[in-house]
């Protein structure tokens, strides 16, 4: 949706009241904004192994934004939500070199989500799931690439501020003490209470029955 790679994925640790959904403390490592008898205050963020509030459950936590290429909506867009670093690690990565390799034009690249799968040692050859970002099917790089540099002319001629937008955007998510609303709430309790292999099996049945979700 957004050229800047933070505006698209925002990973941070996270620690959610499990009964409510709520949120109580979420931090990047350095700093948190944490809920406490006192209200909400600016605390340090040692990562979740080095703090005793991130013991009771604090993970990391990232949303990536996607436009779904069919929808009407032209600011409607699609959520993934995921606790898995794997797919954290791999989603930041590639977003940062599809930016760099397009020319800063990551919100017209034509790219496809895919689920994958891998072994390690760690996992004693059981299977670890994770999500990607590609160029779609039957699609090389460079004309994704092509595709993009059309895409943006075109926004260019009708006067579509892209750089606005992210202003925009990037105000609105630091508004919030917390991103998640009320409406999200069962989104989140699903994504840090459930097993991970129940969810990710689900997801893998239902990803291979069905065409690669398309999105710009």
């Amino acid at each position: 949706m957004f050229n800047e790679t933070d505006l698209n994925l925002r990973a941070e640790y996270s620690l959610f009241d499990r009964t409510t959904g709520r949120p109580m403390c979420v931090g990047n490592g350095e700093t948190c904004k944490r809920v406490t008898a006192e209200g909400m205050q600016t605390l340090p963020c040692p990562s979740p192994d080095s703090c005793n509030w991130g013991k009771a459950g604090c993970k990391p936590y990232a949303r990536l934004n996607v436009l779904i290429a069919e929808q009407d909506d032209a600011f409607g867009s699609f959520i993934f939500r995921t606790t898995g670093f794997n797919s954290i690690r791999t989603l930041a990565a590639r977003l940062s070199y599809l930016k760099a390799v397009s020319g800063g034009l990551l919100s017209c690249l034509p790219l496809t989500m895919r689920l994958r799968g891998k072994s390690t040692t760690m996992s004693h050859g059981t299977p670890v799931y994770y999500v990607d970002i590609t160029t779609r099917d039957g699609m090389s790089l460079e004309e994704a690439i092509t595709e993009a540099r059309s895409q943006y002319e075109s926004r260019q001629a009708v006067g579509f501020d892209q750089e606005a937008l992210e202003e925009a955007a990037r105000q609105g998510f630091s508004n919030g003490a917390f991103e998640e609303t009320e409406d999200e709430i069962p989104d989140v309790l699903e994504e840090f209470s459930r097993k991970v292999a129940m969810r990710v099996v689900l997801m893998a049945v239902f990803l291979s029955s069905r065409e690669p979700t398309r999105n710009r």
